[in-house]
């Protein structure tokens, strides 16, 4: 037992490497392997443990970023997200006992990644492995497939290789054969590339203004960070009416232009009209607006220069006890200096049409928004032809948080088929092609003006038509898995794998090897 449990975490760590900052995506089949060979011939018990060791070893390598928060937060958020790997590894024990499990497992991983990215409460996406593909050949099958089934045969090519490991000597040939298919299936995408129509096109402006001190606390000094984006976009203008750069149809401020109520403070609202009129066009704002004395909204506004502000995007995915306090009435008397700090808890918005700027459809995404899938597909199936993203990413400039988000966003691109302009308060801004290419980035810690001309498209990809329907197959086919496995077995789990423990080596109280018998992994 302590074996696997090594050998468990060993595998968890590997699969964060295919994450920035190292991004090695060809890890993932082995680390997969390892979490499922690990995890296989084991009590449904002992595999919630085995489980938990891979999602101690994934999520405390690929969450380090949150350290800055504070050391309680992350290992208070890894943990938890390590208790999703926990039931796979339950789970998986109770599959492998199928002759399909290397399907059935799969399927269940996927299932384990949809629910910890919505449940509980607004959920944690990262570390889906459809997020692990820029650069790579697979990228490609993102506009036809999308995020979740690239997961899947992600997931699917581990559980087959793990199935390579245990077979007998005459069904290694098959399971061969199946990773070949796989592998076939994967990169026929990239000789057919997704290449939807340019409907037109259009000059956007994003704008890094940098925040004061060590950059790391937006708060440090908020009228700064708004005064930064008027400058900006001030000499901005300046070259513009030099003749030094193009004038852009709108300007893209980012997440937490201002950290104050632009409609109630009175010099804030003065410094975004004077932007506006030096420049000429409308600025998407970044904003926290007061909704009420309990409440605030993260907004995207539309702010043009001569009406004013317009229509609005509110952030979908507020970050649960970073921007609101679930069961606040309870949590609150109890004084946790770090929620204390969160006054007014923040408010989901729901809208799903695209933002109408400069006569052009945008689908706004603000922050960890851009790593759900929800509300990008329902915006681009309304009509959206460009993407923006407004992030602030202020807490986290020192760390590869700032990468892993930054690869999250082009893989949105890719996935959308459309043009995307990211603008961050000091890292990283840039400009994404549809296919994932940067055509313009900004260093972090620098102020900048990106304008580039970008193709506009209503094409709509394959995958954001399929939508949500490929995660509810996938876990639909986890569960007839489960099923199927559970009443196959004929009697309770436990004394199954006594039985046959005590015909593959005659001693029913000794533990199942690692790499058990074919004959036990192929019973069904």
């Amino acid at each position: 037992m302590p074996l696997r449990l090594l050998l468990a975490l060993a595998s968890g760590v590997l699969l964060a490497l295919a994450f920035e900052p190292v991004a090695a995506p060809m890890v993932i089949p082995f680390a997969v392997a390892g979490f499922v060979l690990c995890c296989r011939g084991q009590r449904f018990r002992a595999g919630l443990l085995t489980g938990l060791a891979f999602g101690i070893g994934f999520e405390f390598v690929l969450l380090f970023w949150m350290r800055t928060v504070g050391p309680d937060a992350w290992i208070g958020l890894s943990l938890w997200q390590s208790l999703f790997f926990a039931v796979l590894g339950a789970v998986t024990a109770v599959l492998t006992r199928h002759r399909l499990w290397p399907l059935w497992v799969a399927a269940a991983w996927v299932t384990t990644e949809l629910t910890y990215t919505s449940w509980p409460f607004s959920g944690m996406p990262w570390g889906r492995l459809g997020f692990a593909v820029a650069d790579t050949p697979l990228a490609d099958a993102l506009p036809w497939i999308g995020s979740t089934l690239v997961s899947f045969l992600l997931a699917l090519s581990g559980t087959v290789l793990a199935w390579i490991v245990v077979a007998r000597e005459r069904e290694r040939w098959i399971a061969a054969a199946v990773l070949g298919a796989l592998a076939v299936v994967a990169l026929v995408p990239a000789l057919v590339p997704w290449d939807g129509d340019r409907s037109g096109e259009i000059t956007v402006a994003a704008i890094q203004g940098d925040v004061p001190g060590n950059g790391d606390n937006i708060l440090y000094d908020h009228r700064q960070v708004t005064q930064n984006l008027v400058d900006v976009t001030g000499r901005l203008a300046d070259d513009v009416e030099a003749g030094d750069e193009e004038l852009p149809d709108f300007v893209l401020w980012p997440e937490n232009s201002t950290a104050v109520d632009p409609f109630r403070d009175a010099q804030i609202n003065a410094n975004i009209r004077s932007a506006s009129a030096a420049i000429g066009v409308p600025i998407l704002v970044g904003a926290i607006v007061d909704a009420g004395p309990d409440h605030v909204l993260n907004q995207g506004i539309v702010w043009d220069p001569v009406t004013g502000a317009g229509e609005r995007y509110t952030k979908h995915h507020p970050v649960v006890f970073g921007e609101y306090i679930p069961f606040r009435r309870y949590l609150d008397s109890l004084q946790i200096g770090r929620l204390t700090m969160v006054g007014r808890d923040m408010l989901a918005g729901t809208r799903e049409e695209p933002l109408r700027i400069a006569g052009t459809e945008i689908a706004d995404s603000i922050c960890f928004d851009v790593a759900y899938d929800d509300a990008i597909y329902a915006q681009v199936r309304n009509g959206a032809e460009l993407l923006t993203v407004q992030t602030s990413n202020a807490t986290f400039i020192h760390t590869d948080q700032i990468d892993q988000q930054f690869a999250i966003t082009r893989l949105r691109a890719i996935e959308t088929g459309r043009w995307l302009v990211v603008a961050s308060t000091n890292g990283i801004s840039g400009v994404i092609a549809p296919d994932g290419s940067v055509v313009a980035a900004a260093e972090p810690r620098t102020q900048a003006a990106l304008v580039e001309t970008v193709g506009l498209s209503t094409s709509i990809t394959p995958a954001v038509r399929l939508g949500a329907w490929p995660g509810r197959f996938l876990i639909a086919l986890a569960a007839v898995g489960l099923l199927v496995t559970l009443l196959s077995s004929g009697v309770p789990y436990g004394r199954r794998r006594n039985r046959h423990q005590a015909e593959d080596d005659g001693r029913p109280g000794a533990e199942v090897p690692l790499v058990a018998t074919a004959n036990e992994g192929t019973n069904g």
